[in-house]
């Protein structure tokens, strides 16, 4: 009897267990951001706060990390993306290949520059159909722009020849895979250029927004260099039409701070997504995505497709669990996108990833307690 009680008691308990999705708090605690608040201190009394020392500091930092020869700050992931096609010639009247599961950022890159995205369906790893790109190509396709979403890639070895094939150029929406891998290269590494996002809620992430573009291409870093800065080669000579998109040093700042940390967060985050697939993926009403050994899955996101989806949400979220939705309306069939002349189910695995995805927190700062918390609240749902 006293052993039922007990169980009662942390049942009760459990119950009553907080997830937030934001990890903010505390990877930005006061007792932890005094050393970068003083370096920005530092940076404030040398008055130079646009593309000074901190910002190549920072470039480089990221370029040996992600293993790329140039590294360049912009302003944010979706300007990592429009730039890059700005800078390969992509404009008006071209199409560019993309996947229709992404966050319209992916495709709002596209569109301001007056191109069309033309799109392919998803695969079950949340990621291009590469098998269907081919057949999408045209004599105005431009370039292609796989998104490594969620934390999982696009199988790049398999797009690289099908783009070398037709001289396109390959942009790698790498916004959501920082540090991912696949054959022994890491995300951003196989395109012309590759595109990531510090966003606060990225795996490396600062004080607001901000981007970086990495390539091996040197003329072309020196090109992004000068489009992310008006165009100008010197203060008064304008080589390029460009744009207003530097990284600010104080988030460049930031992100040198924290960017040792980021293979350790990913570790974390890899082992808490083999700790919720252990829990909950022998589960029937519960599909895990594919699993590639051959790739690095970084879990952005951790993402499964569960039955019932919306009420499982309700459940979880009355339980104190913060669980999102990625994303319950697709990118093509946005009223934003409707002079595109898609309609539900032209791209079926996209819609049906639609109905039933579900995202759970796999953060680096989230307790044991707290995924023993979601998992049992997962059992409890489907099993009473």
């Amino acid at each position: 009897m006293a052993q039922l009680a007990e169980t009662a008691v942390k049942s009760e308990v459990i119950s009553h267990l907080k997830v937030p999705w934001s990890y903010l708090p505390q990877q930005f605690a006061r007792d932890r951001i005094d050393v970068v608040l003083g370096r920005i201190g530092d940076l404030v009394a040398t008055g130079k706060l646009t593309l000074s020392a901190p910002v190549q500091e920072f470039e480089q930092a990221f370029a040996a990390m992600v293993g790329s020869r140039q590294a360049i700050g912009v302003n944010s992931g979706t300007d990592a993306i429009k730039l890059s096609l700005k800078a390969l010639g992509v404009g008006p009247g071209d199409e560019v290949i993309t996947t229709a599961n992404t966050f319209i950022a992916t495709v709002g890159a596209i569109t301001e520059l007056h191109a069309t995205p033309v799109f392919v369906d998803c695969r079950d790893d949340f990621c291009m159909d590469v098998s269907a790109v081919e057949a999408r190509i045209t004599d105005r396709t431009k370039a292609i722009v796989p998104v490594h979403l969620a934390g999982q890639m696009t199988d790049m070895p398999a797009l690289a020849p099908i783009a070398d094939r037709h001289g396109l150029p390959l942009v790698e929406d790498a916004c959501q895979c920082i540090l991912g891998e696949r054959a022994g290269k890491r995300t951003g590494t196989f395109g012309r250029t590759g595109a990531f996002s510090l966003h606060p809620l990225k795996n490396l992430n600062v004080w607001g927004d901000g981007g970086v573009i990495v390539t091996d291409d040197d003329a072309l870093a020196a090109k992004l260099r000068r489009v992310r800065n008006h165009g100008l080669a010197d203060r008064d000579t304008v080589v390029d039409l460009g744009c207003n998109s530097r990284l600010d040093p104080v988030q460049a700042l930031v992100g040198s701070w924290l960017i040792g940390e980021v293979p350790e967060i990913t570790r974390k985050r890899i082992a808490n997504a083999a700790r919720l697939d252990a829990g909950i993926g022998d589960l029937p009403e519960i599909t895990l995505p594919a699993r590639d050994p051959e790739t690095k899955q970084v879990y952005h996101l951790y993402i499964v497709f569960a039955e019932e989806r919306d009420d499982l949400r309700r459940f979880l979220t009355d339980r104190g669990i913060e669980v999102k939705v990625h994303y319950p309306v697709p990118v093509y069939r946005q009223s934003a996108l409707a002079h595109l002349g898609h309609a539900a189910g032209d791209f079926p695995v996209t819609d049906r990833h639609a109905r039933t995805m579900i995202s759970l927190p796999a953060h680096d700062h989230l307790t044991d307690e707290q995924i023993d918390h979601m998992i049992a609240s997962v059992r409890a749902f489907y099993r009473g």
